[in-house]
């Protein structure tokens, strides 16, 4: 490795480091601007109580990846000379913004799946006292975000931007939120769904757009870069890199450790429309076929245990890591074709980020 190289290494690595220390520093002021300073009301004082436990509990508890994708972007946008201190501020505090979106998400997720933990601890909706109330509590969230993007950025040129982008990427999600639901019919299996073109629709809107495409956007737009053009290129990458993402996700919602990946998987029960399913209908026969129509969908131990079996009879573990090794490759060759003229490396930094990811 050339000097040159190891230098430029070590310091994208203590950006990186100082990046996640702003980061964290900024949280506290974010919440306390819009529990203390926004309500001021004595009369709204146990509803700032609520919005800073929903805070806490749901959006600071997370890897927070999208919310550094922000900056760490915009360092590969901007040279240095020209990242200011208010502008890496700003950045922290749209990086915040899309964990806040993270966070919302997230909790209602929980409710339609009927899920037990998140992030290695009882879901929002699952603790005492708060049952469906939770539901208020994710419009709530959604709403302050709206806040600190526009005290945070009104005055930017970039402004109008973040909104519609915000807006577009929640609209998106959402609508991958309905096309999941349409197709996990609680109590209800039709596995003639489950077919490949239905899953990439729900992992295109549902997963790719706000995970991958906002955050990078986003950094775009705050680096002056609007051109059409540069974030269709941008978005063809990103919205690949989340397939990529959710089909992990859904290996690891089988496959994983919940002291690791902090969750318990419930796709099998829950009906949905995975991956795994998906590749295991396309290479199994008419009798396993009937096997899994009859246990998938289904809560007891025992039906989950059958599928896993099946699973394990079509060697899916074996099918979903060459999956893994195939799919990073054709990665990189589309990060070579379209790039254009952004850094290839903000990319690659996501891509080496989630390859082999455990949790």
């Amino acid at each position: 490795m050339s000097l040159e190289l190891l230098i430029s290494q070590t310091i994208r690595a203590m950006a990186l480091q100082s990046d996640c220390q702003l980061f964290e520093a900024t949280f506290e002021k974010l919440v306390t601007e819009l529990t203390e300073k926004d309500l001021t009301d004595p009369a709204l004082a146990d509803a700032s109580i609520r919005l800073r436990e929903i805070m806490v509990y749901n959006v600071a508890r997370g890897k927070k990846n999208r919310g550094l994708s922000v900056i760490g972007s915009l360092r590969e946008l901007l040279p240095p000379s020209q990242l200011s201190q208010e502008i890496v501020q700003k950045a922290l505090v749209v990086g915040w913004c899309i964990e806040m979106v993270q966070g919302f998400f997230l909790m209602a997720d929980d409710i339609m799946d009927d899920s037990v933990t998140r992030r290695g601890q009882p879901c929002w909706y699952k603790k005492d006292g708060i049952g469906l109330d939770a539901i208020n509590d994710t419009l709530l969230l959604e709403a302050s975000l709206y806040r600190l993007l526009c005290r945070h950025c009104r005055d930017q040129p970039y402004y109008v931007h973040l909104l519609e982008l915000f807006n577009e990427a929640i609209f998106q999600t959402e609508l991958g939120q309905t096309l999941d639901l349409l197709t996990a019919t609680p109590g209800h299996v039709d596995l003639n769904k489950f077919t490949m073109e239905r899953y990439k629709a729900i992992v295109k809107y549902k997963t790719a757009f706000y995970s991958f495409y906002l955050p990078v956007g986003a950094a775009m737009y705050m680096a002056g870069i609007y051109s059409k053009e540069e974030h269709n290129n941008a978005k063809h990458i990103l919205l690949e890199l989340g397939e990529f993402f959710q089909i992990q996700d859904d290996y690891l919602d089988c496959y994983g450790d919940p002291a690791v990946t902090g969750k318990i998987g419930t796709d099998i029960q829950d009906n949905k429309c995975s991956w795994l399913v998906v590749k295991a209908l396309e290479i199994m026969t008419p009798k396993q076929k009937s096997e899994l129509q009859a246990c998938y969908g289904h809560s007891d131990e025992a039906s989950v245990s059958k599928v896993k079996a099946l699973y394990y009879m079509l060697q899916m573990p074996s099918l979903y890591h060459r999956y893994e090794e195939e799919s990073y490759e054709r990665l990189q060759k589309l990060i070579a074709c379209h790039a254009g003229n952004l850094p290839q490396s903000i990319f690659l930094n996501f891509a080496k980020k989630i390859y082999k990811r455990k949790k």
